[in-house]
């Protein structure tokens, strides 16, 4: 049998629309009462599923999909369901109680979400056992960004793109891409992927031109200075198309809200349930051993780069270098309570404070003392842009390895990337993750946790 190449096989998409509606509709006969199966009704619940899906990008899936972003899609499309389900109770109140319908959102989300991520899992054991579903691919240009996507192709084959050949264009350019563009039509390639550092604009205007006249998809690698490497934004003055370098969700009024609003919650829930009892505790073994105040506040850089205290447990002997001098592998400052509570994060709990005055989020990216921030400033390329967001208590970066002592440059290059991706890509969800990693990772033990 042939394999079928393309973004989907023609089938998937409406088989699993069809799936998904046939579980919402039967389970209103099995979750509610008969009051509430009724033409009308399951009208209504067809249409706005398929509406709301459709505005919502909920079928949206791609194979280079996250499974935090599928199960965001399938948080905001039962939040809406549900809006429905009640809003029909409200006019249906009589026949049907509120823990039916309760019973029958949760067995939808449930249900819905385990055919959504079993296909979706499927699909990658497909691409690998049986080379299905797959998309020829061709590399077009040269540099580091190329080796990167042929490594990523090759050693990933459960995203289904098969790398058929590379033109680096290191020759005569001209021919080159005449070679290309024939063999894009006579292998049937599906996507190209174009080097913008290897072409100049007439070239990437003559490759896209040839793309759309046939059928074809084509991606652009950002350039070495990064310039495209970003979430650009087009806005119109008028008619005049102007390009933003980046957008942040959380310059979004209602973003802002719910990540404040959860930060409060959130801040909350711990101050009550931990930090009520563990603070006299913490404070009497912490006085015990070393004299001294039971917190240490230091000046650090926040929101807009404004100036704030943060709050730890002290964890160091008194000394005059704390706000200069980075904590190092076996410091002689650090006290014996101090090792243990900065093993297991213990010493940070206090910032929740600071997230509850509206300093620092629960999540974000980890704020320097401020002598360290004026010298990454200078020497760290887009290390101020982590100031347009408030500092967290932890944050991406600090989930995948790193936190702490900041030992090589290439440490904090790759801090400021991980915290860049997180102001521009932010959600709850991510929010939640970056969360339960923490929680997982406090209590195995870190190794740059001293």
């Amino acid at each position: 049998m042939k394999n079928k190449t393309g973004r989907y096989s023609i089938y998937i998409r409406p088989t699993i629309i069809f799936l998904d509606l046939l579980i919402v509709n039967l389970l209103v006969l099995l979750c509610m009462r008969p009051a509430m199966s009724n033409f009308g009704y399951h009208t209504i619940l067809t249409l706005f599923w398929l509406v709301i899906s459709y505005y919502s990008g909920y079928y949206e899936v791609f194979r280079y999909s996250k499974g935090i972003e599928i199960f965001g899609k399938l948080l905001k499309q039962f939040f809406y369901i549900s809006l429905i389900t009640f809003a029909y109770v409200g006019y249906k109140y009589k026949y049907v109680t509120t823990d039916e319908v309760g019973f029958y959102i949760l067995s939808s989300f449930i249900l819905v979400g385990l055919l959504k991520f079993s296909i979706f899992i499927l699909l990658k054991k497909y691409r690998i056992l049986y080379g299905g579903n797959y998309r020829n691919v061709i590399i077009v240009g040269s540099g580091k960004n190329v080796d990167e996507l042929r490594n990523f192709f090759t050693q990933n084959p459960d995203y289904g793109y098969n790398l058929i050949k590379i033109f680096d264009l290191k020759g005569n350019k001209k021919e080159a891409l005449i070679d290309c563009s024939n063999y894009v039509i006579e292998h049937k390639i599906d996507e190209i992927y174009a080097s913008i550092s290897t072409l100049n604009n007439r070239e990437i205007n003559n490759l896209i031109q040839f793309a759309d006249n046939n059928l074809k998809t084509i991606k652009f690698l950002p350039d070495n200075k990064n310039t495209f490497f970003r979430n650009l934004a087009v806005e119109y003055y008028e008619y005049i198309p102007i390009i933003s370098l980046r957008t942040i969700p959380l310059d979004k009024e209602v973003n802002k809200r719910l990540k404040r609003f959860f930060d409060i919650f959130f801040s909350l829930l711990i101050i009550i349930c931990l930090l009520s009892w563990l603070t006299p505790f913490i404070s009497i073994i912490i006085l015990i051993e070393s004299k001294g105040p039971i917190f240490f506040k230091q000046k650090r850089n926040g929101l807009n780069y404004a100036e704030f205290y943060c709050y730890k447990f002290r964890s160091m002997h008194l000394n005059p270098i704390a706000d200069l001098e980075q904590v190092q592998k076996n410091d002689p400052r650090i006290t014996k309570v101090g090792k243990f509570i900065r093993k297991t994060s213990i010493d940070e709990l206090p910032q929740f404070f600071n997230v509850l005055l509206g300093d620092m989020s629960v999540v974000g990216p980890r704020p320097h003392m401020v002598s360290h921030t004026e010298m990454y400033a200078k020497s760290v390329d887009k290390f101020m842009v982590r100031h347009f967001i408030k500092p967290g208590i932890s944050g991406l970066a600090q989930i995948n390895g790193f936190r702490g002592e900041v030992e090589t440059e290439k440490d904090i290059i790759n801090r400021v990337k991980y915290d860049i991706f997180y102001l521009e890509n932010w959600s709850l969800l991510l929010d939640i993750k970056i969360i339960f990693i923490t929680v997982v990772n406090a209590i195995k033990g870190e190794k740059k946790a001293y």
